[in-house]
Order: C-alpha cells, then structure tokens, then sequence
C-alpha cells in the first residue's frame, strides 16, 4: 500500500476504533510522518518494501542523532512505528512485520516530582485574590490539587460536569469518564470564580460550555493553563521544577503519605493498571524511611 495511504488508515483506526485522544493522535501523525519522510527520502514509496534492515537503519539513525534523543522520546518512537506495522500485518495489508525485532530502549526509571504541602498552599494562593484572573487562577490551581486531573482534563470541563455537589465528571484518556471528588476549598474557589468572573468572560466572547474560559472569553487551552501554573510557582518563590503535571504527582503523593490505598489512588487517578499507580509508593516509601531513621532507637 502507498505510504501515505497506510498512514491515513492507521490514524483512523486509532482515532475511531480506539478511541484514543487528539493529543496521542497528534504525537501518532508526528513521530509516523518523520518516519515516513525518511522512507520515500530512501526510496521506499510502498509499505511492501519496508524490511526489517531498512527499519533497523531508521531507529539507529535516529538514535545516533546529535544532540542524542531522550530515552522516552526514541521509546514512543519505536512504538509507533511498531503499531503502525502491526496494524498492516494485522489487517492483511502486509503479510509480515518489519518492526517485529524491535525492542525499545530501557527508559531510565524516574520518580514523580511532588512538592510538599507548604510549597503547594503557597502556590494556591499565588493568584490575586482582586483581579478576575486571579480568582480564575486560583480555582483551576485548587481544581487540580484536590481532584489529581491532568491539565487536559481540566480545560476540557463543561461548567454542567459540575452539577454533581461535591464530585466532579473528568474525561480522561480515551474518553473515559471517571467521577472524583472535590473538597471544600476547590468548591469554594471554583464557585467564586463561577459568580464572580466567568459570566464577565463569557460576555466577551461567543457562548461556551466549558468551565474555565480566557480573557476573550475563549475556552482556555492546555497552553495557557500551563502558564497560569507557572507564573504561580514564580510568584510563590517554588525554585523546585513545577511541570503541567506536578499538582496531579503531589495529589497522588499526599494521599498515600496520607493513608490512602493505592487501589483508591488509581480509581482517582484514572490509571488502567494499579501498577502505573504504584510508582508513587516509592515516594511514601522514601518518607517512611526517613521516619524510621529518625525515631527508631537503632535505625542507625
């Protein structure tokens, strides 16, 4: 089959059949269109010309490339074009696998950076509590402390996801959908925001359903919400790493150094498998440790 008829085939599949999210089909078309540059740039215009050599050549080249790729970069990499060649071979297109020999790097493993509580309260109340943004501000930072959603999750909110009291309705990965809680002072910020502000916003741009919105009126993107994140950690001194991620590893850390089962955490979390989830048992691990070297009399 032509390269880019293939391509379009697969990116449907994944897109319709299963389901996965824009921002994976995005990543899918990135990673798979580089591959694909490089293949016509080797005169392969055919998927029935892809050999396990020619594949082999790909991934080493690019992994030799300067400055050397991530670990998890060159990872995602070969396994898009391993599902990509899978899915030929699954769907009779190509009768054998060229990518069938791959095996993707070992990606060093990594803890979650999670900030403490005191760095996490001074960084809810960065945002000014006197101007609109801020009261905007301060209720998506509380959202995502006291709910564990990924920042997608979070702008991707309709206001009705709230008509549930003290639980909300996230979509997460997949578009499945999961019901967390929301403590008091997310309520509280969230509803000053929503009497306060958001009708002001909403005034200023076409009608929208989704809870936060832009200074146009505009619902607010994943980009934005990551800079609101940041100026925060800036405002509030934080000189730790703060990522779009980091309220959601702090969430997770601080209910299992809470007490929390893990199996809770992942059902909040919207984990697949418990054992996504348990690598943030290794943080609690570590201030168990600590604990233990501090009052036990021989610790040490």
């Amino acid at each position: 089959m032509q390269l880019e008829r293939a391509l379009d085939s697969y990116l449907r599949h994944v897109t319709i059949e299963r389901g996965l999210s824009a921002h994976t089909v995005s990543a899918y078309r990135r990673d798979l269109g580089g591959y694909l540059e490089w293949l016509s740039a080797e005169g392969v215009a055919d998927t029935a010309e892809v050999t396990p050599a020619i594949v082999g050549r790909f991934i080493a080249e690019r992994a030799g490339a300067e400055p050397p790729p991530a670990a998890s970069s060159l990872a995602r990499l070969q396994s898009s074009v391993r599902g990509w060649h899978r899915f030929l071979t699954r769907e009779g297109i190509e009768d054998d696998d060229p990518s069938g020999r791959l095996r993707p790097p070992k990606a060093p493993r990594r803890l979650p950076k999670a900030l403490t509580i005191d760095q996490v309260e001074r960084l809810l109340s960065a945002p000014s509590p006197e101007e609109p943004l801020g009261i905007r501000d301060r209720a998506l930072l509380e959202l995502l402390y006291a709910t564990g959603a990924r920042v997608s999750e979070a702008v991707g909110l309709d206001v009705d996801d709230l008509a549930h009291g003290d639980v909300l309705r996230l979509r997460g990965k997949g578009s499945k959908e999961r019901i967390v809680p929301i403590g008091s002072y997310a309520r509280t910020a969230v509803d000053a925001y929503l009497t306060r502000v958001r009708p002001q916003l909403a005034a200023a741009g076409r009608s929208s359903a989704r809870l936060f919105l832009g200074a146009r009126g505009a619902p607010l993107s994943r980009q934005s919400a990551w800079l609101i994140i940041r100026s925060a950690a800036e405002r509030a001194q934080i000189t730790a790493e703060v990522s779009p991620h980091t309220l959601r590893h702090s969430f997770a850390t601080h209910l299992l150094q809470g007490g929390a089962d893990v199996r809770v955490v992942q059902e909040l979390l919207g984990h697949a498998s418990v054992a996504t989830t348990q690598i943030y048992t290794h943080v609690s691990v570590d201030t168990l440790r600590d604990i233990y070297a501090t009052s036990h009399p021989r610790a040490r």
